[in-house]
């Protein structure tokens, strides 16, 4: 049985081919060593070239996680205001985060570092009237965290406009992170026009390596782990050399602004014929969440699709795509094991319709006649099941 992958946001199957990589430990001052130092800082000018930011702006992490959880715990490293300035919550964050900042969070707040999360609309992304409101609430945040696209629905943020309301209503120094993971390779993005002060990015969302990731930092700042002072003290650890070098080529090969846009508009075509063929073949039975969703909305990655199958469980409805030899999932991978549908939650979506909701994410070697089986495999399991 041929297997058809459609969990991308999960992660991407593997598309480099590298050997050859330095062994020598970046930090030795022997030949080895130098050499293996050159292959790093060569791979981390290649990722700089594409996303347009300095070379001492990045720093290799192990992951999209660690370079989110590294800028949250930043705050414990920071002195606190001795002015009286500090009221409500130091961290602001969209209620429709990764479990990597939305856990972190609620980690600071057991150590004292209070935060709040600033509601999303039906269609999963902060507005500028949701941060007015959180602001009012928590006038002085010393940091906040914005999706640039939703892993679970692909809403995508107006980061620019919501950047420029939190320099304008907060009188005291404010750092916004940004989780770049599903925008990265996916959807047009200008870290620059964006304004924020530092971004996180993972290589296995862009078919590179697991365990390999990047954080942007536009102005150093102080972390909480220390070590032998690696990635100018932000990351320490022994480099992983390789990684670096193969998320560079992920980066070039799918984030380049030309690759990028004509894989974005394949992507569109593919959703808009995914979204026409379940509606057409389950009339009634097939709602997309959000409701109003159009697969070329640029308010949206076209690459994933969060949508419902009434009366069918989605965890019921992902054994049975499994057993048809089709992967999708629930949502994020992260957090499979919990019943929670905490981001379709803080969109309103209601609690039979969250844990009806499945993720179809797809990807570059996705085809459109991958997209017609999932389509006719979806409409014969919905013949079959009852209803619940």
């Amino acid at each position: 049985m041929k297997r058809r992958y459609f969990d991308w946001a999960a992660t991407a199957p593997p598309d480099f081919a590298f050997s050859g990589h330095p062994f020598g430990n970046p930090s030795s001052l022997h030949e080895e060593g130098r050499e293996a130092k050159k292959f790093l800082e060569a791979a981390r000018s290649r990722c700089a070239a594409v996303l347009g930011v300095r070379n001492e702006e990045l720093s290799f992490t192990s992951g999209g996680t660690e370079a989110n959880a590294i800028a949250c715990f930043s705050l414990l490293a920071k002195p606190r205001r001795k002015d009286g300035a500090d009221k409500g919550a130091a961290l602001l964050y969209s209620a429709a985060e990764h479990p990597s900042v939305r856990e972190n969070c609620a980690v600071l707040g057991r150590l004292g570092i209070a935060s709040a999360a600033a509601g999303v609309d039906s269609g999963g992304a902060v507005s500028e009237a949701s941060l007015s409101a959180a602001l009012k609430k928590n006038p002085a945040p010393r940091m906040a965290f914005f999706m640039a696209v939703n892993n679970e629905t692909g809403a995508a943020a107006d980061l620019a406009s919501l950047t420029a309301l939190l320099r304008s209503r907060v009188q005291s120094p404010v750092h916004v992170h940004c989780d770049m993971v599903q925008a990265a390779g996916k959807i047009p993005f200008d870290i620059a026009a964006a304004g924020i002060d530092s971004a996180a990015i993972s290589a296995h969302k862009l078919g590179g390596p697991r365990g390999t990731g990047l954080l942007y930092a536009r102005k150093k700042f102080d972390t909480l782990i220390r070590g032998g002072g690696q990635e100018g003290g932000v990351r320490p650890g022994t480099e992983n050399v390789f990684g670096a070098a193969a998320m560079a080529a992920a980066l070039e090969k799918h984030a380049a602004p030309g690759a990028l846009e004509s894989a974005r508009r394949g992507a569109e075509l593919r959703m808009e014929a995914l979204v026409a063929g379940l509606r057409k073949r389950l009339d009634k039975r097939f709602f997309t969440i959000p409701a109003y969703r159009a697969p070329a909305d640029r308010r949206f990655s076209p690459w994933i699709l969060q949508c419902r199958l009434e009366g069918i469980p989605g965890e019921v409805m992902v054994r049975c795509l499994d057993e048809a030899g089709f992967a999708v999932s629930t949502g994020s991978a992260c957090s499979a094991a919990e019943k929670k549908r905490p981001v379709l939650e803080a969109m309103g979506v209601d609690a039979r319709s969250r844990l009806e909701g499945i993720r179809i994410s797809q990807g570059w070697s996705t085809t459109s006649e991958d997209v017609e089986a999932l389509v006719r495999a979806i409409a014969g399991i919905c013949e079959k099941l009852p209803r619940v």
